[in-house]
């Protein structure tokens, strides 16, 4: 598959799933300020709403943006959520599956099994059903050069899947199923001209985060455990998936990239530290 022959993503059209606040907004407004036309997807209406009116304050000229209500685990609306997309320009261009989180906290040997599932059902089905849409609709477009191919899908995976982080072990196990994901779909969608990337996060101050980087035991021992010792901005994952997704990444599949100050290089925070571990 050539390369692209020009740079930007100007006139792209791109989903973002769980992109009413937090990462997903984050990359959303930096996508439509470098002029593509984004669509974003949650299940809360209102956010969705007001996360639209601040994407739409900072795009580009000629850039829009839009939004869908869907739930990423009912396979149906993500398709709904797809098809929005595809349908302001006739491609779909990019997605960046971000939508996630993590509904258990705690030993393996008091697991809450409902919660587990949910957690596992959200972060990992949720991005199967992401790669599964997605790629069904970049698989039915024409290859662009200017692209370097018909598409890219960036998944949002973790640290806590790359490295054990205590207590923390249901998401971590979910988010290493992205990882994997990534590569899997990576090799089979690649002949298709469809790149598959992640992105796995450290702590990042967010409103998700708030409870930890607000400070604390956990806080210290994030900060112990990173090389560049500072909690990391979602502009800073947002640029990530910019280049994931953007032209300047065309020789690039298959891999996760690590935006965690260097976590990865020690050990994971000790969850425990929430309950006086």
């Amino acid at each position: 598959m050539a390369g692209p022959t020009s740079g930007g993503i100007a006139g792209w059209s791109i989903l973002v799933t769980g992109g009413g606040s937090g990462i997903g907004l984050a990359t959303a407004e930096r996508l439509a300020a470098d002029g593509a036309h984004v669509t974003i997807c949650g299940r809360t209406e209102q956010k969705l709403a007001e996360a639209t009116a601040r994407i739409a304050a900072l795009a580009a000229d000629g850039a829009t943006a839009r939004y869908v209500v869907a739930d990423v685990t009912v396979e149906d609306q993500v398709v709904a959520a797809v098809t929005a997309a595809k349908d302001v320009t006739g491609r779909l261009d990019g997605l960046f599956a971000c939508a996630g989180g993590s509904t258990h906290l705690g030993s393996v040997l008091t697991a809450d099994v409902v919660a587990v599932r949910g957690t596992i059902d959200l972060n990992l089905m949720g991005s199967i059903i992401c790669v599964k849409q997605g790629g069904v609709a970049m698989a039915d477009q024409e290859v662009d050069p200017a692209r370097g191919g018909r598409g890219a899908i960036v998944l949002m995976s973790s640290g806590a899947g790359r490295f054990p982080h205590p207590h923390l072990w249901a998401y971590g196990v979910a988010k290493a199923g992205i990882c994997f994901l990534a590569e899997t779909a990576g090799e089979e969608l690649g002949p298709l001209g469809i790149r598959v990337n992640a992105v796995a996060p450290g702590i990042i101050d967010d409103e998700l985060m708030s409870f930890i980087t607000g400070g604390g035991p956990l806080l210290d021992d994030y900060l112990a455990q990173m090389p560049l010792g500072r909690v990391g901005t979602v502009e800073d994952v947002a640029a990530a998936v910019r280049y994931l997704i953007g032209p300047e990444s065309s020789f690039v599949t298959g891999e996760t990239l690590g935006v965690d100050g260097g976590h990865h290089l020690r050990r994971g925070a000790d969850y425990s530290l929430l309950f006086g571990g």
